[in-house]
Protein backbone atom coordinates (compact mmCIF):
# COMPACT_ATOMS: atom_id res chain seq x y z
CA UNK A 1 0.00 0.00 0.00
CA UNK A 2 1.13 3.57 -0.61
CA UNK A 3 -0.15 7.08 -0.02
CA UNK A 4 -0.87 9.20 -3.09
CA UNK A 5 -2.13 12.71 -3.78
CA UNK A 6 -5.04 12.74 -6.23
CA UNK A 7 -4.62 15.14 -9.15
CA UNK A 8 -8.24 14.63 -10.25
CA UNK A 9 -11.46 13.36 -8.74
CA UNK A 10 -11.48 9.57 -8.79
CA UNK A 11 -14.68 7.70 -7.95
CA UNK A 12 -14.60 6.53 -4.35
CA UNK A 13 -10.98 7.54 -3.67
CA UNK A 14 -11.63 11.26 -3.30
CA UNK A 15 -11.41 14.77 -4.70
CA UNK A 16 -8.46 16.70 -6.14
CA UNK A 17 -5.81 17.19 -3.47
CA UNK A 18 -7.06 14.39 -1.24
CA UNK A 19 -4.55 11.80 -0.11
CA UNK A 20 -5.57 8.19 -0.52
CA UNK A 21 -4.05 4.90 0.51
CA UNK A 22 -4.02 2.61 -2.53
CA UNK A 23 -2.37 -0.64 -3.58
CA UNK A 24 1.12 -0.10 -4.94
CA UNK A 25 0.34 -1.85 -8.24
CA UNK A 26 -2.77 0.30 -8.83
CA UNK A 27 -0.72 3.45 -8.23
CA UNK A 28 2.26 2.41 -10.39
CA UNK A 29 0.28 0.82 -13.24
CA UNK A 30 -2.74 3.13 -13.48
CA UNK A 31 -2.74 6.32 -11.38
CA UNK A 32 0.83 7.50 -12.03
CA UNK A 33 1.09 6.74 -15.79
CA UNK A 34 -2.26 8.45 -16.47
CA UNK A 35 -1.34 11.52 -14.42
CA UNK A 36 -4.20 10.95 -11.98
CA UNK A 37 -2.03 10.92 -8.84
CA UNK A 38 1.49 11.46 -7.50
CA UNK A 39 3.24 9.89 -4.50
CA UNK A 40 2.37 11.67 -1.23
CA UNK A 41 5.80 13.01 -0.28
CA UNK A 42 6.53 16.33 1.51
CA UNK A 43 7.98 17.79 -1.69
CA UNK A 44 4.95 16.70 -3.77
CA UNK A 45 2.53 18.09 -1.15
CA UNK A 46 4.27 21.50 -1.26
CA UNK A 47 4.33 21.47 -5.07
CA UNK A 48 0.67 20.46 -5.19
CA UNK A 49 -0.33 23.42 -2.98
CA UNK A 50 1.42 25.77 -5.45
CA UNK A 51 -0.29 24.15 -8.47
CA UNK A 52 -3.71 23.58 -6.85
CA UNK A 53 -5.53 26.41 -8.68
CA UNK A 54 -4.04 25.33 -12.03
CA UNK A 55 -4.97 21.68 -11.42
CA UNK A 56 -8.52 22.63 -10.36
CA UNK A 57 -8.97 24.71 -13.54
CA UNK A 58 -7.66 21.86 -15.72
CA UNK A 59 -9.93 19.38 -13.93
CA UNK A 60 -12.98 21.64 -14.35
CA UNK A 61 -12.20 21.95 -18.07
CA UNK A 62 -12.01 18.15 -18.42
CA UNK A 63 -15.33 17.77 -16.59
CA UNK A 64 -16.94 20.41 -18.84
CA UNK A 65 -15.62 18.60 -21.94
CA UNK A 66 -16.99 15.27 -20.68
CA UNK A 67 -20.38 16.88 -19.95
CA UNK A 68 -20.49 18.42 -23.44
CA UNK A 69 -19.75 14.97 -24.93
CA UNK A 70 -22.50 13.46 -22.76
CA UNK A 71 -25.07 16.05 -23.88
CA UNK A 72 -24.32 15.20 -27.51
CA UNK A 73 -25.26 11.53 -27.10
CA UNK A 74 -27.44 11.20 -23.98
CA UNK A 75 -30.84 9.69 -24.79
CA UNK A 76 -29.82 9.00 -28.40
CA UNK A 77 -31.73 6.15 -30.07
CA UNK A 78 -29.63 3.98 -32.37
CA UNK A 79 -30.38 0.87 -34.37
CA UNK A 80 -27.99 -1.87 -35.48
CA UNK A 81 -29.07 -4.38 -38.16
CA UNK A 82 -27.71 -7.90 -37.83
CA UNK A 83 -28.18 -11.37 -39.28
CA UNK A 84 -30.44 -13.32 -36.94
CA UNK A 85 -32.41 -16.57 -36.87
CA UNK A 86 -36.21 -16.60 -36.84
CA UNK A 87 -36.01 -17.21 -33.06
CA UNK A 88 -34.17 -13.88 -32.66
CA UNK A 89 -30.68 -15.30 -31.94
CA UNK A 90 -27.84 -13.41 -33.61
CA UNK A 91 -25.30 -14.98 -35.95
CA UNK A 92 -22.41 -13.31 -34.14
CA UNK A 93 -22.88 -10.56 -31.57
CA UNK A 94 -23.10 -6.80 -31.00
CA UNK A 95 -20.20 -5.47 -28.91
CA UNK A 96 -18.73 -2.22 -27.62
CA UNK A 97 -17.06 -1.30 -30.93
CA UNK A 98 -20.33 -1.75 -32.90
CA UNK A 99 -22.20 0.46 -30.44
CA UNK A 100 -19.49 3.16 -30.32
CA UNK A 101 -19.31 3.24 -34.15
CA UNK A 102 -23.10 3.48 -34.43
CA UNK A 103 -23.35 6.30 -31.85
CA UNK A 104 -20.52 8.23 -33.53
CA UNK A 105 -22.05 7.80 -36.99
CA UNK A 106 -25.41 9.15 -35.81
CA UNK A 107 -24.29 11.90 -33.41
CA UNK A 108 -20.95 12.91 -34.92
CA UNK A 109 -19.39 12.18 -31.51
CA UNK A 110 -16.08 10.64 -30.47
CA UNK A 111 -17.16 7.85 -28.13
CA UNK A 112 -14.55 5.09 -27.76
CA UNK A 113 -15.36 1.41 -27.27
CA UNK A 114 -13.77 1.59 -23.79
CA UNK A 115 -16.45 4.11 -22.75
CA UNK A 116 -19.32 1.74 -23.63
CA UNK A 117 -20.47 -0.19 -20.55
CA UNK A 118 -21.57 -3.76 -21.16
CA UNK A 119 -21.41 -5.45 -17.74
CA UNK A 120 -23.41 -8.46 -18.99
CA UNK A 121 -21.19 -9.00 -22.05
CA UNK A 122 -21.98 -8.74 -25.74
CA UNK A 123 -25.55 -8.81 -27.07
CA UNK A 124 -26.53 -12.06 -28.78
CA UNK A 125 -30.26 -11.54 -29.41
CA UNK A 126 -32.65 -9.11 -31.04
CA UNK A 127 -34.36 -6.54 -28.85
CA UNK A 128 -34.09 -3.12 -27.21
CA UNK A 129 -31.37 -2.31 -24.71
CA UNK A 130 -30.35 0.64 -22.51
CA UNK A 131 -26.58 1.07 -22.88
CA UNK A 132 -24.57 3.14 -20.37
CA UNK A 133 -21.57 5.27 -21.32
CA UNK A 134 -18.85 6.26 -18.84
CA UNK A 135 -17.22 9.42 -20.19
CA UNK A 136 -14.81 9.83 -17.28
CA UNK A 137 -14.76 12.38 -14.48
CA UNK A 138 -17.99 10.93 -13.04
CA UNK A 139 -19.90 11.90 -16.20
CA UNK A 140 -22.32 9.28 -17.53
CA UNK A 141 -24.77 9.07 -20.43
CA UNK A 142 -27.04 6.40 -21.86
CA UNK A 143 -28.30 5.49 -25.31
CA UNK A 144 -31.22 3.36 -26.44
CA UNK A 145 -30.13 0.53 -28.71
CA UNK A 146 -32.45 -1.48 -30.96
CA UNK A 147 -30.88 -4.64 -32.37
CA UNK A 148 -32.99 -5.60 -35.39
CA UNK A 149 -32.80 -8.37 -37.99
CA UNK A 150 -31.55 -7.57 -41.48
CA UNK A 151 -34.40 -6.81 -43.87
CA UNK A 152 -32.97 -8.09 -47.15
CA UNK A 153 -34.31 -9.95 -50.15
CA UNK A 154 -31.88 -12.84 -49.83
CA UNK A 155 -32.86 -15.74 -47.61
CA UNK A 156 -30.71 -16.75 -44.65
CA UNK A 157 -30.09 -20.39 -43.74
CA UNK A 158 -30.08 -21.64 -40.14
CA UNK A 159 -26.29 -21.29 -39.94
CA UNK A 160 -26.41 -17.64 -41.03
CA UNK A 161 -25.17 -18.05 -44.60
CA UNK A 162 -27.14 -16.17 -47.24
CA UNK A 163 -28.97 -18.11 -49.96
CA UNK A 164 -28.83 -16.55 -53.40
CA UNK A 165 -32.21 -16.30 -55.03
CA UNK A 166 -32.00 -16.96 -58.75
CA UNK A 167 -34.99 -16.08 -60.85
CA UNK A 168 -36.56 -19.13 -62.51
CA UNK A 169 -36.55 -17.34 -65.87
CA UNK A 170 -32.75 -16.91 -65.63
CA UNK A 171 -32.36 -20.67 -65.10
CA UNK A 172 -34.72 -21.46 -68.00
CA UNK A 173 -32.89 -19.05 -70.31
CA UNK A 174 -29.53 -20.62 -69.44
CA UNK A 175 -30.88 -24.14 -70.15
CA UNK A 176 -32.39 -23.08 -73.52
CA UNK A 177 -29.13 -21.38 -74.54
CA UNK A 178 -27.15 -24.51 -73.66
CA UNK A 179 -29.52 -26.76 -75.71
CA UNK A 180 -29.31 -24.45 -78.72
CA UNK A 181 -25.50 -24.54 -78.50
CA UNK A 182 -25.54 -28.38 -78.45
CA UNK A 183 -27.92 -28.46 -81.48
CA UNK A 184 -25.56 -26.20 -83.47
CA UNK A 185 -22.60 -28.46 -82.64
CA UNK A 186 -24.56 -31.59 -83.75
CA UNK A 187 -25.58 -29.91 -87.04
CA UNK A 188 -21.97 -28.91 -87.68
CA UNK A 189 -20.80 -32.50 -87.02
CA UNK A 190 -23.49 -33.89 -89.37
CA UNK A 191 -22.47 -31.48 -92.12
CA UNK A 192 -18.81 -32.43 -91.68
CA UNK A 193 -19.51 -36.19 -91.92
CA UNK A 194 -21.75 -35.83 -95.02
CA UNK A 195 -19.17 -33.84 -96.98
Amino acid sequence: MMNVILLEKIGKLGEIGDTANVKSGYARNFLFPQGKAIPATKGNLAEFEQRKAELMAAHNQKVANAQARAEKVNGLAISIEVNASEEGKLFGSVGTRDIADSVNAKAGSDITKAEVLMPHGVIRELGEFEIGLDLGHDVHASVKLAVVGLQNAAGVTDDGSILEEIEETEVETAVVDELEEQDKELLAEDAATKS
